[in-house]
């Protein structure tokens, strides 16, 4: 019998997991089954139990990747020294995130924001996930940290500047902008970039 070379059961084993990110976006976790991941994805049941065990494995895997994701974006994000301002660089994390996790639903909205929205729900209705979630929550926030050091190194922040609070915030807007596109659609990074932009250059006259 012919050896099956790596790179086959690594493509294979994302085909699976773009199959059911899909599926799971589309109509949740729970609601979502085995044989609906294998309609997607035109595989016998045989080729996807090779890999996971049950849909309950696929679940983790997929929600570990999503939190994976959301790292590798925002650790991207604080490469250049210094990163761009949060107006660019908010913009350009969703830009990132869109060009790794592409894909779309049948009526062509973006798969991965439903996907992140089913992923918080799952951690509200069990513990285990929601530990992961924690911890990668924790590396995500590590990684703004970051970026705000380097703002304070350019000079562009106070030192005395909370970086722990910069990151929650920025991380927040970047969720909650992620929440839109799920719910009521994206819009356009013009309009991203340019409200950001506004907001930051709101001065006190009172002070």
């Amino acid at each position: 019998m012919a050896r099956v070379s790596q790179a086959h059961l690594d493509a294979r084993r994302r085909q699976i997991l773009d199959g059911a990110a899909l599926c799971f976006a589309r109509g949740g976790f729970h609601a979502t089954s085995v044989q609906d991941v294998l309609k997607e994805i035109g595989l016998s049941a045989g080729a996807v139990y090779r890999y996971f065990d049950g849909k309950d494995e696929l679940i983790e895997a997929v929600v570990g990747e999503v939190l994976e994701v959301l790292r590798q974006v925002c650790a991207d994000a604080a490469v250049a020294i210094p990163p761009p301002l949060p107006d660019v660089l908010v913009s350009r994390a969703l830009t990132r995130l869109r060009e790794i996790r592409p894909g779309v639903l049948d009526g062509g909205a973006w798969a991965y924001p439903r996907l992140i929205l089913q992923v918080w729900a799952e951690i509200v209705r069990d513990a285990e996930p929601a530990a992961r979630v924690h911890a990668g929550h924790d590396a995500v926030r590590a990684s703004w940290e970051r970026v705000v050091a380097s703002y304070r190194a350019a000079g562009l922040i106070p030192r005395s500047a909370d970086a722990d609070a910069m990151a929650r915030v920025m991380i927040a807007l970047a969720q909650g902008l992620v929440a839109q596109e799920a719910v009521l659609g994206g819009m356009p990074e013009e309009t991203l970039v340019n409200g950001l932009r506004a907001l930051m250059s709101m001065r006190d006259p009172r002070s």
